[in-house]
C-alpha cells in the first residue's frame, strides 16, 4: 500500500468491532481476537493472515519492550507485596487519619508526582492505593479512573518526558523548525493550549472534593461501594491475576518502609529521570529491572529464602499476564489498522472541513477519533503532526504563531483523549490492572468525564480559532 491509500470505509472495520464488542460482551480479549481476525480476512489474507499478524506484530522491539517492562513491574509490585510494603505503606498514609476523600487526593497527587512514564503511573497509584481505597470503599472503577486520569494527561504537558521529545521530534524539518531546540520551544509554548489535558487532570481533584458531581455509571459504582461495601460489581473480572492480587508477606521476617519501598521508588525515578537528562531518553524499562534487583538482594538479605523470592518474581510475571494479552492483541489491531489506512481514511473523509478558524477545534476532533479507533496516543501524534502543523503554518505566513502552538496543541489533546479512554489503550489496560478492576467497568465509569472535557476542549478549540 502506498501512504495515503486506504481501504474506504472498510479500514474503520475491525476497530469498530472490537469498541462494539468490548462493551457488548465485556470481554476485551474475545473482542479483540474476533477484530483482528475479520480485519485479516477482510484485506484477503485468509485463515493463516491472523497468526501471521500476530508473529509480525509481536517480534518487534517495541512490544518486546513492553513486554518486559511489564514483567519487571509485575516483579516488582510482587515483591511490594511478599515483603509487606505495601501494606506498611497503606499502614503508614492510614496513620495519618485521612478521610476518604483525601485518600483519593493523595492517589491523584501520587499520580501526577510519577509524571516521567505514562506506563509506570497508573500501576503503581493503583497498585499502592488500592488496600487504603478498598477500605474505604472506593470502587475500583474510581481508582482506576483516577489512575488513568494522572498519567498520560500529566506526560503530555511535561517537557521532560518521552512524550515532549516524540511529539518535539515530529516537527522536526516544519515550517521554520529546524532542529530539536526550536521544536522543543515550540512544544513548551503549546502547553498552555492543551485544554483536554489540563481539564482532565483537573476534573479528577474537583470531582474527588464534590464540586463537580458524579454521574453516570460511575456515580452507579460509587453507591455500590459505598452503601454495600462493593468495590467491585458482582461478576466482575479484575484485569491482575490471582497469583499477584493474592501474594501475603512473607511471615517472621521484619521489613522496612524506606527500604522496601521507598528505596525501589527512588532507584525507579532516579534512572528514569536520570537517563533522561543524560541520555535524552527516560529508560524506565531498565529502572524496573534495577529496582526488581534491588528488591531481590534486600529481601534476601533479611532473610526471605531464595526459592521464595524466585517464587515470588514468577507469580508477579504471572499476575499481569491478562494485561499482556491484551496489550499483544491491541497491537496487532494497531498494526492492521495501519496496514489498512484507518487513520489516513479519516483524515481523507474530514480534511474538506479545515479552515483557519476551525483548524484546532477540527484537528483535536480528527486526533481524538483516530485515537479513540485505534488505541494509541504516539501513533496518532505521529499521523496527525506531519499533517496539520503544516496546514497551520501555511495559514500563519510560515511564522511560528499563537495558530501554530493551538493546532499542535490540540493534536496532543486529542491523541490522549484517545489514549485516556480507548479500551484499546495500553494505558488503560494499565490503569485497569493497577487498580485490579475490571477493563470494560473501569473504559465505561472513565468516558462521560473524558468526554466532558473533550467537549469542553472542543468548544475552547472553536473559540481560540475565532480569536486567533
Amino acid at each position: 500500500m502506498e501512504p495515503q491509500d486506504h481501504f474506504g470505509l472498510m479500514s474503520i472495520m475491525p476497530a469498530a468491532i472490537a469498541i462494539i464488542l468490548a462493551f457488548v460482551t465485556r470481554n476485551t480479549v474475545f473482542s479483540l481476537a474476533v477484530a483482528c481476525f475479520a480485519g485479516v480476512l477482510a484485506i484477503g489474507n485468509g485463515l493463516m493472515g491472523f497468526p501471521t499478524l500476530l508473529k509480525e506484530t509481536l517480534g518487534t522491539t517495541s512490544f518486546s519492550w513492553i513486554l518486559l517492562l511489564e514483567l519487571f513491574i509485575g516483579t516488582v509490585i510482587a515483591f511490594f507485596q511478599r515483603t509487606g510494603a505495601i501494606q506498611n505503606f497503606s499502614a503508614w498514609v492510614a496513620r495519618r487519619k485521612l478521610s476518604r476523600v483525601r485518600v483519593q487526593l493523595v492517589g491523584w497527587f501520587m499520580g501526577m508526582f510519577v509524571f516521567f512514564s505514562d506506563y509506570f503511573s497508573p500501576l503503581f497509584v493503583g497498585a499502592t492505593t488500592r488496600g487504603l481505597t478498598d477500605r474505604y470503599h472506593v470502587s475500583r472503577e474510581k481508582l482506576a479512573y483516577i489512575a488513568d486520569s494522572t498519567s498520560a494527561p500529566v506526560s503530555v504537558l511535561v517537557p521532560i518526558t518521552g512524550w515532549a521529545v516524540f511529539i518535539a521530534g515530529l516537527l522536526i524539518g516544519i515550517g521554520p523548525i529546524e532542529n530539536a531546540e526550536q521544536a522543543m520551544s515550540v512544544f513548551v509554548h503549546a502547553i498552555p493550549f492543551n485544554i483536554y489535558a489540563w481539564l482532565s487532570v483537573a476534573l479528577v481533584g474537583l470531582i474527588i472534593i464534590g464540586v463537580v458531581p458524579l454521574f453516570g455509571p460511575m456515580k452507579k459504582a460509587e453507591r455500590r461501594a459505598i452503601e454495600e461495601g462493593k468495590v467491585l460489581r458482582d461478576g466482575a473480572e479484575p484485569l491482575m491475576g490471582e497469583e499477584l492480587t493474592d501474594i501475603t508477606p512473607y511471615p517472621g521476617v521484619k521489613t522496612s518502609l524506606l527500604v522496601n519501598f521507598f528505596m525501589p521508588v527512588l532507584v525507579v525515578i532516579s534512572i528514569a529521570v536520570g537517563t533522561f537528562i543524560v541520555m535524552g531518553s527516560a529508560k524506565t524499562m531498565e529502572a524496573f529491572l534495577a529496582a526488581a534487583v534491588f528488591l531481590g538482594v534486600c529481601m534476601r538479605l533479611q532473610g526471605i529464602p531464595f526459592n521464595d523470592i524466585m517464587k515470588t518474581a514468577t507469580a508477579g510475571m504471572k499476575g499481569v499476564m491478562p494485561a499482556i494479552i491484551i496489550l499483544a492483541l491491541a497491537y496487532s489491531l494497531n498494526q492492521l489498522s495501519k496496514d489498512m489506512g484507518t487513520a489516513d481514511y479519516i483524515v481523507e473523509a474530514t480534511q474538506a472541513w479545515l479552515t483557519p478558524a476551525l483548524l484546532p477545534a477540527l484537528t483535536f476532533l480528527i486526533a481524538a477519533i483516530i485515537a479513540f479507533s485505534t488505541g494509541t496516543s504516539w501513533g496518532t501524534f505521529a499521523i496527525m503532526v506531519p499533517l496539520s502543523v503544516p496546514v497551520a503554518f501555511t495559514f500563519s505566513d510560515n511564522e511560528v504563531t499563537y495558530l501554530v502552538y493551538a493546532t499542535l496543541a490540540a493534536v496532543a489533546g486529542g491523541g490522549v483523549f484517545g489514549d485516556h479512554c480507548s479500551p484499546l489503550s495500553d494505558t488503560s489496560v494499565l490503569a485497569s490492572t493497577g487498580a485490579a478492576s475490571d477493563h470494560i467497568d473501569h473504559i465505561k465509569t472513565q468516558i462521560p468525564f473524558a468526554l466532558l472535557a473533550a467537549v469542553m476542549a472542543l468548544a475552547s478549540y472553536i473559540v481560540i480559532g475565532a480569536m486567533l
